[in-house]
């Protein structure tokens, strides 16, 4: 007995099905089709498309919500990895709830998520296996060692993670009730994280309820992440949206963010072990973002930035009803740095802050830091903002002996809530100029008479051609 996905587009499709029809006009009894593994077809943009195609269930999937289905993504990827010389493969995951515990993927390959498809993440920390820590934190982020992501991969080329707006579910009420409970000695597992890979896209699906952070490209460079919807509650820990961390050239685009954390966090490894490892996070974009998020920033530059982050930019960003605007989030024993930064045109609803900085962040991962190893944080530009509803227009504390220096801040104007705090400009150890800055900024960041604009020069051109990619759709044939 053989098992395959017959994909009507290939040249030799056309040849088997002539052949089954030769059996049928020959008595063999045709009653041997299978109710169709993809009945529809299927079409949607990436950076690269895949001659080979198969589906979950054609590799012993059941999409019930009840039935683990971790062996049946082993073994299709395992299977489908045979391809990569030859085209490449993508592996379809049709409607249905699909439970399954953490799978790793390959290269040149496509994980797509159909638009009634829910990849469920089991409630079961035994087939979440316990992975090395990354060497550029020395600890799991939660302390101890570190459970494998749901979609795991490491030392991929060209890996698309995609789907119709398909659902990436977590389930992670029952991690977080642990995690409060202090029931972890090691951290949770995040929804999609892939390391030390090169050409990685992961778009149009909707992340759900994470127990930790959602999306974590590390060591990774060309990495395009767009038209995300991310959601978690709002008093959820950890659910960091998107966070790039040691990456290089990476864009993240069209997403909107509803989180318990910041909904894109900029990292780069964590103290003596970050500046050690001296990888940093550099040739950032960040475009068209909506985010939500009560307690946490709506972009963090740090707090683990001791590799290094330069050379970021985001435009056209949207915070509604979140903490602060750009948050960067540093303090003694980080090191590393935080330098060449551009922001224009965001748009702030009901924030407390819209901006701040923080000198004094205080966890460590161990007692080897060095209080000796101060970070630099200097050339950050903020323009082309409005603000409504702020409590609090900027708190901005830089370390004593090691200023925050070259902060520009131009084009400006917040409104206050009916309540503001008193001193709405509370500046410590930073330098710098503003220009066109309603209510007036603090003496440090001095006023200047003369207009000009902070810089926001081009970001690089990152020439990324995508192509549209058809399945017409598989049957499971058994011969």
């Amino acid at each position: 007995m053989m098992e395959f996905c017959l994909n009507l587009r290939k040249p030799h499709a056309m040849g088997i099905v002539s052949a089954v029809l030769v059996l049928g006009l020959l008595n063999f009894c045709l009653a041997e089709w299978q109710t169709p593994s993809v009945v529809e077809p299927i079409e949607y943009q990436a950076i690269k498309c895949r001659k080979h195609s198969a589906a979950l269930t054609d590799f012993g999937g059941i999409g019930d919500g009840k039935t683990m289905n971790t062996a049946a993504f082993i073994s299709a990827i395992e299977h489908l990895r045979q391809f990569a010389d030859d085209g490449g493969a993508e592996l379809i995951v049709p409607p249905g709830n699909w439970l399954t515990g953490s799978f790793n993927l390959t290269s040149h390959f496509t994980l797509y998520v159909h638009k009634d498809a829910v990849i469920l993440g089991a409630q079961d920390e035994s087939v979440y296996p316990l992975i090395e820590v990354l060497p550029s934190y020395g600890v799991g982020r939660d302390g101890g060692g570190r459970y494998a992501s749901l979609i795991f991969g490491t030392n991929l080329t060209d890996v698309v993670i995609t789907g119709g707006n398909g659902t990436l579910n977590g389930q992670g009420q029952y991690w977080w009730e642990k995690f409060r409970a202090k029931k972890y000695n090691d951290t949770r597992p995040y929804l999609i994280e892939i390391m030390y890979s090169d050409h990685v896209e992961i778009s149009n699906l909707t992340l759900i309820d994470s127990p930790s952070w959602n999306v974590h490209p590390v060591y990774s460079s060309n990495v395009l992440v767009h038209d995300l919807t991310i959601l978690a509650p709002i008093d959820s820990p950890n659910t960091d949206g998107i966070n790039p961390d040691s990456c290089r050239k990476v864009r993240i685009e069209d997403c909107f963010i509803v989180s318990g954390d910041d909904c894109i966090a900029v990292k780069s490894g964590w103290d003596q072990y970050g500046y050690n490892f001296g990888m940093p996070t550099q040739d950032l974009i960040i475009r068209r973002l909506t985010c939500i998020s009560p307690d946490s920033a709506t972009i963090a530059l740090g707090s683990e930035m001791s590799g290094g982050i330069k050379n970021v930019w985001a435009e056209d960003i949207t915070a509604i009803n979140t903490q602060s605007g750009i948050r960067i989030k540093t303090g003694i024993g980080r090191g590393g740095y935080v330098k060449d930064i551009y922001v224009r045109r965001m748009t702030m609803k009901t924030m407390k802050y819209v901006f701040w900085m923080t000198g004094n962040y205080g966890s460590h991962p161990d007692p080897g830091w060095d209080p000796n190893a101060l970070p630099v944080i200097k050339n950050i530009n903020y323009r082309d903002m409005v603000a409504e509803n702020v409590t609090y227009t900027a708190r901005l504390d830089g370390i004593p002996n090691d200023p925050f220096t070259g902060i520009c801040i131009s084009n400006v104007t917040i409104g206050l809530t009916e309540k503001p705090k008193d001193l709405q400009w509370n500046c410590t150890n930073v330098a710098g100029a503003t220009s066109q800055v309603i209510p007036k900024s603090c003496d440090l960041l001095a006023p200047s008479n003369v207009v000009f604009n902070c810089s926001f020069p081009h970001p690089p051109h990152w020439h990324v051609k995508r192509k549209t990619c058809t399945n017409k759709g598989c049957r499971k044939v058994e011969l």
